[in-house]
């Protein structure tokens, strides 16, 4: 358990398309359950560019460059598509991406806005950290979507705005059938709630968040051990999640042993003024 991973392309693109394809699951239940034409979805370049709404954090292209070289018709068909709905280019790039893209970036003139660690480890029977035995852990019903979701959103707001579009976003996420969601209790009192997604022999854990009055309290220990003991029932092989380097969020799932298996970056380019 305590060998480093070995990251390889084939790992990295199997990561990185656990997340697209969850977003991917977004745009396709908003077009499907709330009719919203504006919801699409591209394969682009072995990857998905995802619109969710303006300024939505699912929208954006995820793993993009992963199956080969990119050409300049599939780079022109990432731009036509956040362009022609007047939003910004925002890609999350894995390192191992071909280096054909990395050039696009650079011709094309785009910035890096922000940095994640793609954190990994097996799933086996060691054992887990202790969680607060004041912490109840279950899964929320389908009653307690909408609680849950402005439990997460609520967390999360100091990274994003809460709107009404996310909330409809979180709560298709929620509704997918590989989707386990958890909510977090002290003294019967929803402090807390996260996700764990099931793709193959990958289990997800996003979507983490506590509300502010109850951090420091061990809630984040509680859900990542509940999260992985699920994964582990389930027959995954490998747990992953992602965090931005030197956050809470970080030191939390470093102490159940995911290690960092690399640091994705996000390039960004605004919609042309003219």
């Amino acid at each position: 358990m305590n060998c480093p991973m070995e990251l390889t392309l084939a790992l990295a693109r199997e990561l990185e398309l656990t997340e697209a394809e969850g977003a991917v699951g977004c745009a396709e239940a908003m077009k499907s359950t709330y009719s919203d034409p504006t919801a699409a979805v591209e394969p682009i370049a072995g990857g998905y560019a995802v619109y969710c709404g303006a300024g939505n954090p699912v929208t954006q292209a995820v793993a993009l460059g992963l199956q080969g070289p990119v050409n300049a018709a599939e780079f022109d068909r990432l731009e036509r598509f956040y362009f022609s709905r007047n939003e910004p280019v925002r890609v999350e790039t894995c390192p191992l991406a071909d280096a054909t893209l990395f050039e696009f970036y650079k011709e094309r003139g785009y910035h890096v806005s922000e940095f994640s660690n793609v954190m990994a480890r097996p799933l086996g029977s060691d054992q887990l950290p202790a969680a607060p035995s004041a912490i109840e852990i279950r899964l929320a019903n389908r009653e307690e979507l909408d609680l849950w979701v402005l439990t997460v959103a609520t967390g999360v707001a100091e990274n994003y705005p809460v709107t009404h579009e996310l909330l409809g976003v979180m709560k298709l996420f929620a509704l997918r059938p590989s989707v386990l969601c958890y909510l977090a209790r002290i003294d019967n009192r929803v402090v807390g709630g996260a996700t764990l997604a099931l793709r193959g022999r990958i289990a997800g854990l996003f979507g983490a968040s506590t509300l502010p009055d109850f951090r420091n309290r061990g809630v984040q220990t509680a859900l990542l051990q509940a999260r992985l003991r699920r994964a582990t029932e389930a027959g995954c092989a490998l747990a992953m999640s992602l965090a931005q380097p030197g956050s809470r969020s970080q030191r939390n799932i470093t102490r159940f042993a995911f290690q960092t298996l690399y640091t994705r970056v996000k390039f960004e380019r605004p919609v042309p003024s003219n």
